[in-house]
């Protein structure tokens, strides 16, 4: 079958790039064209555009982006037209992806969503937009099983990707000294993961900071796991000269979060990864000023970390736009490092987020019962 699928951004790339092995483990003839990135081309995607030339962060760059944003959604929805698939699955990306869900909808086509757009967080309107254009949805936490329920939906949960992504990926069985020799860095310097994002609008806003923090612990080794979309130029022009005791390094996020004693970490996808493979972890969160106090009136959260909601409590500490300085960022920082009972209670708390979370296997899981979908949908079982 055909299947054509948009993600926006890296976690959607990851996630999507997992999909797509699952799907060709089911489906022996499936063709799979797609908008996302490396992990997805490598997967065997025929990769149309990159997320890298369209992701934008934030209420105000968005209206200054707004034209390019257009342009985007045009060529997608003339590329799925042309294309004629089977089904347009649809990773995450809500401001996007609900468009083409709209359009893919109305032209005839069957619309899969897989990793349901926070409608519990914001915005919660756009249920009924999922209910009316979107044929199967598809999500990755346990709460929202209950949650969609009560709006009529019948969302699949399969589990959660992610404990398969931290478990399984290649260097997951290297040893710390193995890691510390292959990349060339410090072994005898207490390290500190840093996770700025991956978008240039939250990296300018959040490693300066970082940069703040590390001059504090020069006895300290920064380790950067930079995102895939950026230039080591971008970093450098940043950090400049500055900063020696920032490391950069690409393609490396799961070996140095577990290999750092602790991480300072932009909110999103990645901590949850920190949680998952089990470094204690502040996570910092700011940006346009105007941005933030629109969401801040939108969004109806306790947390803005995964984990956190998960559990539905503070497993650890979050620090947000103006509580993002760095002062308050490196008295977390030393207790993260040093406050060996604080440390441990994070640890215990995280085992409880694999326990809610479920089994491994997800991807695959959630593959074939888009595959079993799709099937009864084409063949009106």
């Amino acid at each position: 079958m055909k299947y054509y699928m948009i993600a926006g951004e890296a976690s959607g790339d990851l996630h999507g790039s997992n999909l797509i092995k699952g799907i060709k483990e089911v489906d022996s003839q499936a063709q799979i064209r797609c908008w996302g990135g490396d992990l997805m081309k490598e997967a065997g995607g025929d990769l149309v555009k990159h997320y890298k030339e369209g992701a934008i962060m934030g209420f105000v760059e968005v209206v200054a982006n707004l034209g390019k944003i257009s342009r985007n959604l045009n060529d997608c929805k003339r590329d799925i037209m042309e294309y004629n698939p089977d089904v347009v699955v649809l990773i995450d990306y809500p401001g996007f992806n609900f468009r083409i869900a709209e359009f893919a909808k109305k032209n005839g086509l069957r619309v899969f969503y897989y990793i349901a757009p926070k409608v519990w967080a914001w915005k919660e309107k756009r249920v009924h937009r999922l209910k009316k254009f979107v044929d199967k949805l598809f999500i990755i936490f346990p709460f929202e099983i209950e949650y969609f329920r009560k709006w009529g939906i019948d969302a699949i949960y399969r589990g959660n990707p992610l404990l398969d992504s931290v478990d399984n990926y290649s260097r997951a069985n290297e040893s710390r000294e193995e890691f510390f020799a292959r990349t060339g860095l410090d072994a005898t310097k207490e390290s500190v993961a840093l996770l700025a994002g991956s978008r240039k609008g939250e990296i300018k806003y959040l490693l300066p900071r970082m940069m703040e923090v590390a001059r504090k612990f020069p006895d300290n080794q920064f380790i950067m796991a930079c995102a895939p979309s950026m230039e080591r130029e971008f970093y450098e022009s940043i950090i400049g000269k500055e900063c020696n005791n920032i490391k950069l390094l690409f393609g490396e996020t799961y070996s140095i979060l577990r290999h750092c004693r602790a991480a300072i970490i932009n909110s999103g996808t990645a901590s949850l990864e920190a949680a998952l493979i089990g470094v204690p972890q502040v996570v910092c969160y700011g940006g346009n000023e105007i941005s933030y106090q629109i969401a801040k009136r939108v969004v109806k959260l306790k947390y803005i970390s995964l984990a956190n909601l998960i559990m539905d409590r503070g497993l650890f500490k979050e620090l947000i736009q103006h509580d993002c300085n760095p002062t308050l960022i490196s008295q977390e920082l030393e207790k993260l490092l040093h406050d060996d009972a604080y440390r441990g209670k994070m640890m215990e708390d995280y085992a409880q987020v694999r326990e809610v979370l479920g089994g491994k296997g997800a991807s695959a899981k959630v593959a074939k019962a888009m595959y079993d979908e799709l099937d009864k949908m084409i063949n009106n079982r």
